[in-house]
Parts: C-alpha cells; sequence; structure tokens
C-alpha cells in the first residue's frame, strides 16, 4: 500500500500578514495529529523565489502524507478537519489541491 501526499495551496480573499497567520494557526490546530498522518507541514509563500516558474497565485500551503488512502478519507470526514473549514472558509478565493500516491 504506497503512501498519499495531500498538498493544497490556498489564496485568500484577505492575504493580509494577520490573516495569512490566522490561517497558519488554525491549520497547526486542527490537521496536524490526525490518525495516519505520516509528514505534517504548513507554510507561506516564499515570494524571494521569483524564477518564471514560481506560482505565486497563494499566500499558505499546506503538505500532508498519510500512510494509506484510508486514513485520507477518515481525515476528511473527522470532526477537527470540518471545523477547520468551517471557521477558514469564508477567507478562502481559491483552494487547489493536489493529491499523489508516493512512489
Amino acid at each position: 500500500m504506497s503512501q498519499l501526499s495531500h498538498m493544497v495551496y490556498f489564496t485568500l480573499v484577505d492575504d493580509s500578514e494577520a490573516k495569512i497567520d490566522e490561517l497558519l494557526g488554525a491549520c497547526k490546530k486542527y490537521l496536524n495529529d490526525h490518525p495516519g498522518v505520516v509528514y505534517f507541514s504548513v507554510g507561506r509563500l516564499n515570494k524571494a523565489l521569483a524564477r518564471p516558474v514560481n506560482d505565486h497565485g497563494y499566500q499558505v500551503t499546506l503538505n500532508v502524507v498519510f500512510d494509506s488512502i484510508e486514513s485520507h478519507d477518515l481525515y476528511q470526514k473527522a470532526p477537527r478537519h470540518l471545523q477547520f473549514i468551517d471557521e477558514q472558509k469564508p477567507n478562502w478565493k481559491q483552494v487547489r489541491i493536489f493529491d499523489s500516491d508516493l512512489v
């Protein structure tokens, strides 16, 4: 069974430093330490990396690696994950999710 990489890129309506910090804190509070998580990180866009291939269309990125797709599916329905969405979604302009099987 392969691990699943769940990468989320958040573009915010209000992209002030205060709102970016709020989202970073909410990710740490609600999305870390779920069953089956083998890696968790959250961070902000590094604006200094500005090569033509760098995408600057987001402010916050979330990276979670699960031990299986089953763990990912349980995470999607977990009360803490749903509370995170309820609290933070009003400030989301766009959310892009990239899920990949790791080899």
